[in-house]
């Protein structure tokens, strides 16, 4: 985890340090400060559940302004109709940026006759360099002991690489899997923030698409990714 510090002049404090799939924990007077706001009956009892236990919201794309706010996401478990809350928090409410699960951590999760090729996916990954986390709805269940799983849930990896070589090494691994649990799904994570989606990436490596979508903390772009920059 990451400790922020708020000191004036603000946002360029605390800009630098965010990017995509990443978590935030609030303050306890943070959560006052979205409690006072005029939500829905639903949407109330949703983040008074995230204020009692103190669990995190995801940061999301930020709007081009400079304002001194954080954009936040909160995708629901089932009891709340998996809605997803959009929230704009103030940095000075933010204690510290965190990480969602290792991949290990939703292993149990599996069904059970997938667990040794999960391990030995992890295994290959780990050994080429990339500590893969968890997020999607294994993430969210991983990390608040809610339901989010139903049997079409994906298993979203998020995957970060050094380098487009790299993301060639890590998105081959994924497809030359033997594999016969839930949807291995995901992103590639460069180390700028960049991210792509790890299938199109190796469609686009293997010339089946001229461009992939970029999506990083600001926006997104079609971007081509011929050569072996990162």
């Amino acid at each position: 985890m990451a400790q922020l510090e708020f000191a004036a002049p603000a946002a360029a404090r605390w800009t630098a340090a965010l990017r995509r799939q990443q978590l935030v924990r609030l303050s306890v007077d943070g959560w006052m400060h979205v409690l006072e706001a005029p939500w829905d009956d639903d949407a109330r009892r949703c983040l008074g559940l995230w204020a009692e236990r103190g669990l995190p919201l995801v940061v999301t794309r930020q709007p081009p302004s400079g304002e001194d706010t954080i954009a936040t996401g909160l995708p629901a478990p089932a009891r709340f109709r998996r809605r997803r809350i959009a929230l704009a928090i103030a940095a000075r409410d933010v204690m510290f940026l965190d990480e969602f699960p290792l991949a290990s951590a939703v292993t149990r999760m599996l069904p059970r006759g997938v667990a040794a090729a999960w391990r030995a996916l992890l295994a290959t990954l780990a050994a080429g360099d990339c500590g893969v986390r968890v997020y999607g709805a294994h993430g969210w269940q991983a990390l608040t002991r809610l339901a989010y799983l139903h049997a079409a849930s994906d298993l979203d990896l998020l995957l970060p690489v050094s380098s487009a070589a790299h993301a060639d090494e890590v998105a081959h691994a994924l497809a030359s899997t033997a594999w016969d649990g839930p949807r291995l799904d995901g992103e590639l994570l460069f180390s700028d923030g960049a991210a792509v989606a790890w299938r199109e990436w190796r469609a686009h490596r293997e010339g089946r698409v001229p461009q992939v979508l970029v999506k990083r903390l600001r926006g997104v772009a079609l971007e081509s990714f011929r050569d072996d920059r990162s």
